[in-house]
């Protein structure tokens, strides 16, 4: 009979050890898990940060184009209205030399 008990409260120390090592080991799976789950959260976090840092650099880009494109269509707009016809041309010409000759 003592050798029964002796034999349970083995058994029984056995499968608290056992416990308490799968206890441990769960542990340590969750722990890497975390780990693990943080580091691809980082990652996550550092590649969507390069995107959205790269989109940004590229609106900047095409605002700056499209400024220098509108610019340069507001300049030959603005060329454009300044040209004078020949027919105006002349007639300016002719009324400048009018004036400084003494004709009206």
């Amino acid at each position: 009979m003592r050798d029964v008990i002796q034999k349970m409260l083995q058994a029984e120390a056995e499968a608290k050890r056992l416990v308490a090592q799968a206890e441990a080991e769960a542990e340590r799976v969750r722990a890497e898990g975390r780990r693990q789950a943080q580091q691809v959260l980082e990652e996550s976090r550092q590649s969507s940060r390069a995107e959205a840092e790269a989109l940004v650099t590229a609106a900047n880009r095409e605002a700056e184009q499209q400024k220098a494109q509108r610019l340069a269509q507001a300049a030959e707009e603005i060329e454009a209205e300044m040209r004078l016809d020949p027919e105006v041309r002349a007639a300016g010409v002719e009324a400048v030399v009018r004036a400084v000759c003494g004709r009206t």
